[in-house]
């Protein structure tokens, strides 16, 4: 029962029963509303409504297409920096890896040459030992042969001094003095 009155007051307030009379009159609300709504699309039109939010939105419409044509040149330019990036650090791998390859072949080199310079070096001062060794070797049996000498002429001196008299010394050392004599000369 408490649904009927609100039924009714939902019927009673519908538009249909707001206009009433011919349509074609000013006391018909409908009408009223029609010629109000024909106005306001005829000052829209006057105004030219239409067309300056045709141009608004082609404006804006240029403006979009012309910031994606921007950030599509933006991405290619992007795309080509970043391939020259990659290109100049493949070139500048390449480049260091030569780089080290040529100071590994460098660094065998000198350690090759170091090595010969160092056999070099080793048989030089082997020579020059050997030279000094020869030399102290041949300064050794000459100093013993004159000490040996040395000896042997004092012993004789003693032996000839014991076995002869004042001629026969005086004799030899006359011919001592002609064999040196002639041995010098």
């Amino acid at each position: 029962m408490k649904k009927l009155p609100l039924i009714g007051t939902a019927l009673a307030a519908s538009p249909a029963f707001a206009a009433s009379g011919p349509f074609f009159s000013l006391g018909n609300t409908d009408f009223i509303v029609l010629i109000a709504f024909l106005v306001f699309i005829g000052v829209l039109l006057w105004v030219k409504v239409p067309a300056k939010l045709s141009a608004a939105l082609d404006n804006r419409a240029a403006v979009i297409k012309a910031e994606l044509e921007e950030a599509r040149a933006l991405r290619e330019e992007a795309k080509a920096i970043l391939a020259s990036y990659e290109r100049k650090q493949s070139e500048m791998m390449e480049q260091s890896k030569r780089i080290v390859a040529i100071a590994r072949e460098e660094a065998v080199a000198a350690a090759s040459k170091a090595k010969d310079d160092l056999r070099v070096s080793i048989a030089r001062r082997l020579a020059a030992a050997e030279e000094r060794i020869a030399s102290a070797e041949a300064t050794a049996v000459r100093e013993v042969r004159e000490r040996a000498v040395d000896v042997a002429v004092a012993a004789a001196a003693d032996v000839l001094a014991k076995q002869r008299s004042a001629e026969t010394a005086a004799a030899a050392i006359d011919d001592a003095i002609t064999q040196v004599a002639a041995k010098l000369h």
